[in-house]
């Protein structure tokens, strides 16, 4: 499979997560999870090349260390269990590299990732897809081969021109702020209708927001 079609794999799997809304999320959440995954092969190639290298990541933390299900087998994390992985010590544990106890070229990487990992977030609340987007990256994607890394540039461009053109399946957005605003003003109670003027893939549509508020409402106002 090439690269650009796996990517395209890996959106359609990420299209089924609530959690990630449009290309622009997918983007970020693609972005981080790739950045790991070379960071990690680079730095078992400096542990093997570069004398006296200490790795910033924490070893359990590693890439292959939970991510690899060739070598983790039924152990590899999944649902529930990645998602506490990723979200209560990956990404803690990552913004909060100090490396102090680091030295030279370990001492720079350790301050990479933890500028890259201040700026991230993991958007998917499904673990099990989650998985299946890990499992993908790890079958399809070998950041050690020149061919591969060449791709990427070119890659990067086509997912921003699909974010400018609304998305490569048509997708097209309304801010959360806004629609959240909208509902707000409306304050629409049980006896409404809410109505969706524009054919939106519903995510981020007004009728999960009224849902919300409605809801808030009957708490508020029980009568």
């Amino acid at each position: 499979m090439s690269l650009s079609a796996t990517i395209k794999s890996i959106q359609d799997i990420m299209r089924k997560d609530v959690g990630v809304d449009g290309d622009a999320q997918r983007i970020g959440q693609l972005g981080w999870m790739l950045f790991y995954k070379i960071f990690s092969d680079q730095d078992t190639e400096l542990e093997i090349n570069t004398d006296d290298y200490d790795s910033p990541i924490p070893a359990d933390l590693r890439w292959d260390e939970w991510a690899d299900s060739t070598k983790l087998g039924k152990n590899a994390p999944t649902g529930a269990d990645l998602l506490e992985l990723i979200d209560g010590r990956l990404f803690p544990q990552l913004k909060a590299l100090d490396g102090k106890d680091l030295e030279g070229v370990a001492q720079q990487r350790a301050l990479l990732l933890r500028s890259v990992f201040e700026d991230a977030y993991n958007y998917m609340k499904s673990g099990t897809l989650l998985r299946q987007v890990v499992d993908k990256i790890n079958e399809s994607i070998d950041f050690n081969q020149s061919k591969t890394r060449h791709l990427f540039g070119d890659l990067y461009e086509q997912i921003l021109k699909d974010l400018q053109s609304a998305g490569n399946a048509g997708e097209f957005y309304t801010p959360r702020a806004l629609t959240q605003f909208a509902v707000d003003m409306v304050n629409p109670r049980l006896v409404f209708g809410v109505g969706n003027g524009v054919v939106e893939t519903g995510r981020q549509g007004g009728d999960r927001p009224s849902r919300r508020h409605v809801v808030w409402r009957g708490h508020q106002d029980p009568d």
